[in-house]
């Protein structure tokens, strides 16, 4: 760890007390993820402790039924609104940059990065950025690290098998405007969405999508601290993290 670092888990040790931050210091050590399952081997990081879980149960953790139901209950809202963004900006859509690979057939409009909201979206689909101010941010919820887009995979696209960065945080998917022929496959089990409806893994086991329909499939993103993490040990990541990126920004 970096002076940066460890000053800042001083700080949270001084709040939450001197073991608040264990995990994540065993994490840090060489093996200090424990023990993982075969399809979590491509992330970097395992936070030790976390149920080892690749589907959730949307509605299963109390501090994200909200959202889930803020969600689906705007889901005919957020669809009409995504439509107009669709037909009337196409600009505001850009190729998605994942941390592995850009794919122009794969579009977002982002809701939030860079730790904030993305003011420029409140216009553009007002009900799904009221929707996760409310019940995401201002909850604190949603993780700062990542961020919250409309997804949108063209006809033949397909999200080759890949493990994100960690587990410390889980990816929900409301299904805004899913066609035919559509599939999410997370550690060897594939399904499908259900329009106006939410789907919840976590992305640190090899994960897939594809479009095998005739016309664009979207979700709306939102990456959300797994809720088997303390307030301590999310201040404690976000520190971690974010020096990490300031050091690579940096060279």
């Amino acid at each position: 760890m970096t002076p940066e670092t460890e000053n800042a888990f001083a700080a949270i040790r001084s709040e939450h007390g001197a073991d608040s931050v264990g995990r994540v210091e065993r994490m840090l050590r060489p093996g200090g993820g424990g023990a993982r399952h075969p399809l979590q081997r491509g992330a970097k990081w395992i936070l030790p402790g976390l149920s080892p879980t690749p589907w959730h149960e949307p509605r299963g953790h109390p501090g994200l039924t909200p959202l889930v139901e803020a969600l689906e209950a705007a889901h005919p809202l957020i669809k009409e609104e995504l439509a107009a963004a669709w037909e009337g900006r196409p600009e505001a859509f850009s190729d998605y940059e994942h941390y592995l690979i850009r794919q122009e057939d794969w579009q977002a409009l982002h809701l939030y990065r860079g730790g904030a909201l993305a003011e420029e979206a409140a216009g553009l689909a007002p009900t799904a950025y009221k929707v996760l101010d409310e019940f995401a941010v201002e909850a604190e919820r949603i993780c700062p690290l990542l961020e919250s887009h409309f997804s949108t995979l063209l006809p033949g696209a397909v999200i080759a098998p890949h493990c994100d960065l960690w587990n410390f945080s889980i990816n929900l998917h409301l299904a805004v405007d899913i066609p035919d022929g559509c599939t999410l496959t997370v550690a060897g089990e594939t399904r499908s969405w259900t329009e106006g409806e939410c789907l919840l893994f976590d992305y640190s086991f090899e994960h897939a999508a594809r479009n095998d329909g005739d016309r664009p499939r979207t979700c709306l993103l939102v990456d959300l601290w797994h809720p088997e993490t303390t307030v301590a040990e999310r201040q404690a990541l976000t520190a971690l993290i974010d020096e990490v990126r300031r050091r690579l920004d940096d060279g």
